[in-house]
């Protein structure tokens, strides 16, 4: 493996490039018997969004914790643009990657703080936190905060509802602005209202960005640009939501299951 690379060719090649598991096997290290990848392929193509899906136990959140990086594949790769991502110190590579899971972490600091977590002070204005904020359908529940932008979140974000949770860790999302945007479950434990506004700021920080989204609520990911249905550790079915459905597989299985309505 060549010499580490600089996160600006990392960043301008997550920009432009697909990024690309390719025949990706992995075993957790205290159970190196047990494949829970199996030769996954799959193509996250460049500024789309794919939607990646399955039943529990078919290797979605290992999917998600190799692209994090905080495990790499047991055999084959993963490349951005062709480059193998290890070539890029993780440092570097955490830089490129939004990560927005169902319980996103929020730290005991400010409304404020939390939004611009990771960010330089000298980088990050409070004009653009607020920018963040409206973005995320967060600006109006904090300025009703006693307050406001300055209001402590509690341990783990424990004095907000997980709505509002939500929006700050999208708000933080999106002034980090990096090119890669994985969403896992992001919606799973809200109710209507919240997800809703959860749902229409995801929307705005997916566009023109390379996103994977895990989902097990099929009714959040038919309008993906691609769904891959895996299973068994890899991905077995590829395609969109309408032609998943005339496929007559496990996918159009999966939504006769939720009696999602398609047409």
């Amino acid at each position: 493996m060549s010499a580490l690379k600089s996160s600006s060719s990392c960043s301008d090649l997550a920009w432009s490039g697909d990024i690309h598991l390719e025949d990706v096997h992995f075993s957790y290290p205290l159970r190196s018997d047990v494949d829970v990848l199996n030769g996954l392929d799959l193509v996250i193509e460049c500024g789309k969004v794919t939607a990646l899906v399955g039943s529990s136990g078919a290797g979605k959140s290992t999917v998600v914790q190799l692209l994090a990086r905080y495990y790499e594949p047991t055999q084959g790769r993963i490349t951005v643009a062709g480059e193998d991502i290890r070539v890029f110190d993780k440092r570097e590579w955490s830089q490129i990657v939004s990560l927005v899971n169902q319980d996103p972490v929020l730290f005991s600091a400010s409304v404020g703080e939390n939004i611009a977590y990771g960010l330089p002070d000298d980088v990050v204005s409070k004009d653009e936190i607020i920018k963040a904020a409206k973005a995320a359908n967060a600006h109006e529940f904090i300025i009703s905060l006693p307050q406001g932008y300055d209001t402590l979140v509690g341990e783990r974000g424990s004095l907000l509802s997980g709505g509002q949770r939500q929006r700050i860790a999208i708000a933080r999302a999106l002034l980090k602005n990096a090119p890669f945007l994985i969403l896992d479950e992001a919606t799973s434990a809200l109710d209507t209202t919240s997800e809703r506004l959860v749902q229409e700021a995801l929307d705005l920080l997916m566009k023109g960005r390379t996103s994977l989204v895990i989902a097990h609520r099929l009714s959040t990911v038919q309008n993906a640009h691609r769904i891959a249905v895996c299973s068994d550790g890899k991905i077995m079915e590829l395609g969109t939501h309408a032609e998943l459905v005339a496929k007559g597989g496990s996918y159009a299985a999966l939504v006769g299951t939720q009696r999602l309505a398609f047409e």
